[in-house]
């Protein structure tokens, strides 16, 4: 009795369930492969996005979406008839009144499309007509962290994988001595306890880790450990990563956990990534004209504009996916000297990654994304005065602009009320802009899934709707 009991323990021991499921469970992942559709479901548009998200939110009303009716309601209550009963942050719930702030700044038409843009991006403006502005946004968040969430993951919940990691794992890698998604993250003259960014916003969620972002660090080398330890050469550490591989695939054998697998694919990445990234992060050859264009900022490592020429020189070494998050557009008070900060650090930048991707051919596979997680409102939070305002959080309608592969240059879509508050044509759901820019990249976003918790997961969730006004 003794003896079956150890056997019975031995049966139930969870080290030899695994070891003895996991073919088992091989099985069924390979079922799970050979009966999922290949990508990219219909020819691609794009071959490569770069998303540049402004962390924060800007002001539709103070960038893209211009109101000067507003003028003559200065300082006048929001109507009810705007407002339509909806709800508000805490930070301006408990207001006596809600006072409109018209925009303090100029617009002007760009352009041979005449694209309505403020003074304050005037480098954005010279690229009016390779832009598609899309005046309609909405989401289902009212506050930071969720909305990030949402726009990069399709959930507020943390958890899910990221627009990036969806890529990675749905289209593969187009270069393998990089990562298939490159994330970097920039804070300029923003509030230094603005709102942070959360490594899950680039994280693989369920998917295998493999698929998640690499990010680049702002100073030293761009990834750590890069550099090889005193004492080990690149020869010496080969050698170990062979031996290392040896124990990694008898781990595999015995208990079969796919991210074993991901873990040396990682340690080979990495291997490759010492040779590829000095010479990726090395501008020195870049000509003086280009570096000019981009800014004074270039050649500060970690800057918007720094990580702007990095991005085009990732893109033009076939990275999948390349993210930037620029901090620092969160504001509730002081916007009118905030703002005009937060375009100084980005505004020519952008312009510039738009105009250098176009003069190298690269724009025409390439998709560019530039915005934040929502909108913000026409009246004040806070005082209301001559010279200042601040705008409290709004999901109801923003802006954002995409350029590049497969979308339509120079067009405007959507509209809101006078008030900037609600969309009165053509809104686009966070969702449906996640579906259109997967179209865009070669797949229909319902074929994209991964079974987890017994369901079809995808980044659209349920929803999504193509976007076929913006599409050229």
């Amino acid at each position: 009795m003794k003896a079956e009991s150890f056997q019975l323990q031995d049966a139930l021991n969870r080290r030899i369930f695994l070891r003895n499921s996991a073919s088992v469970a091989g099985a069924a992942a390979l079922g799970q492969l050979m009966g999922a559709p290949a990508f990219p479901n219909h020819a691609p548009r794009a071959r490569r996005i770069i998303y540049l998200f402004q962390s924060g939110a800007p002001s539709q009303m103070d960038l893209f979406d211009p109101k000067p009716q507003m003028a003559k309601h200065r300082g006048q209550d929001l109507p009810e008839s705007i407002r339509q009963g909806q709800r508000l942050t805490t930070m301006t719930s408990g207001q006596k009144s809600f006072p409109v702030a018209p925009s303090m700044f100029k617009f002007a038409r760009h352009g041979r499309s005449g694209m309505e843009l403020s003074e304050l991006i005037p480098g954005i403006g010279g690229v009016a007509d390779e832009i598609c502005l899309i005046r309609s946004m909405f989401t289902e968040a009212i506050n930071h962290d969720p909305a990030i969430t949402f726009c990069q993951t399709g959930s507020q919940l943390a958890g899910r994988p990221s627009i990036g990691a969806w890529l990675s794992y749905g289209l593969g890698s187009l270069n393998r001595d990089l990562p298939a998604y490159v994330v970097m993250t920039s804070f300029g003259t923003g509030r230094r306890d603005d709102q942070p960014l959360y490594d899950r916003l680039w994280g693989s969620g369920f998917l295998p880790t493999q698929h998640q972002g690499v990010r680049f660090r702002n100073s030293g080398d761009p990834v750590l450990y890069l550099s090889n330890p005193a004492g080990v050469d690149r020869g010496m550490r080969r050698q170990m990563l062979d031996e290392l591989a040896v124990l990694n695939e008898k781990d595999f054998q015995k208990f079969g956990d796919p991210e074993t697998s991901a873990r040396v694919a990682q340690y080979e990445m990495a291997f490759r990534m010492q040779t590829s990234v000095p010479d990726l992060v090395d501008i020195s050859r870049e000509p003086r004209h280009v570096l000019d264009m981009y800014g004074p900022d270039v050649s500060r490592p970690g800057t918007y504009a720094a990580n702007c020429l990095l991005a085009r020189r990732l893109a033009e070494r076939d990275v999948r996916c390349i993210q930037l998050f620029h901090m620092g557009w969160d504001h509730h008070g002081g916007l009118p000297n905030a703002i005009r900060g937060q375009c100084q650090d980005t505004d020519r930048a952008t312009a510039a990654l738009i105009r250098d991707l176009g003069q190298r051919g690269l724009l025409d596979d390439t998709l560019v994304v530039w915005g934040g997680e929502f909108g913000r409102t026409i009246y004040s939070q806070g005082t209301l005065t001559e010279t200042n305002y601040g705008r409290d959080h709004h999901p109801r309608c923003y802006s954002l602009f995409l350029a590049g592969a497969g979308v339509k240059k120079g067009h405007v879509h959507g509209e809101t009320d006078d008030y900037s508050y609600n969309i009165v044509r053509d809104g686009v759901h966070v969702h449906d802009l996640n579906a259109t820019l997967l179209h865009l990249l070669g797949i229909h976003h319902e074929r994209l899934n991964f079974k987890y918790q017994g369901l079809d997961m995808r980044l659209t969730g349920v929803a999504g709707n193509l976007v076929k006004g913006i599409l050229a």
